[in-house]
């Protein structure tokens, strides 16, 4: 979880960035790298620790992130964006910047953003049934965070703002032991 004063930065880039990518009609294109970008910091630990290494002199940290963003064709927005963090020494906060940059795009759009924890990848028939029950419920658009938890077993767990749906089969047996410790 950043810090407050991370998250103070976090929101006054993603808003700049916001501001720009939609002044220059690329907020899809922008969101789509901020999306690869995202799934590569989480998948990658030396892209990580390259991201919050203080120990890094700036430009080396610059010119990590600038290699990443090229290497993914990522649009010369976006690029410019990573070089002016990497510049002014913010690229620690990058996945929230993230985090607001999408949070601003789907309030812009009107959408709700559901984080979904699932045991294994969810097929597009099962994105699909998902999205129109989350749609009935929430009567708006909505958007999806998946990450694959193999600890669940099974099932989902959905969190949409506060609410939070665990249907996950792992919950259910920790249920199940503390109802059992109450037997007897």
């Amino acid at each position: 979880m950043p810090s407050d004063s991370t998250g103070v930065i976090a929101d006054r880039y993603a808003l700049a960035l916001f501001e720009l990518a939609n002044d220059h009609g690329a907020l899809d294109q922008v969101s789509t790298d901020l999306t690869s970008l995202n799934v590569a910091i989480n998948e990658c630990a030396d892209l990580r620790r390259a991201l919050t290494g203080l120990n890094l002199k700036r430009d080396t940290q610059a010119k990590a992130i600038m290699a990443v963003a090229l290497a993914a064709g990522f649009s010369q927005l976006t690029i410019n964006f990573l070089g002016l963090l990497g510049k002014s020494r913010r690229l620690d906060a990058l996945p929230a910047i993230i985090l607001s940059f999408h949070e601003r795009l789907a309030r812009y759009r009107g959408e709700v953003t559901a984080k979904v924890s699932a045991a294994q990848a969810l097929s597009d028939p099962q994105i699909e049934s998902l999205t129109a029950s989350l749609k009935s419920v929430f009567g708006a658009k909505v958007a999806f965070d998946v990450t694959v938890d193999p600890s669940l077993l099974g099932g989902l767990v959905v969190k949409v703002g506060s609410r939070m749906i665990d249907s996950s089969v792992k919950s259910k047996l920790q249920n199940l032991k503390l109802a059992m410790k109450g037997v007897g």
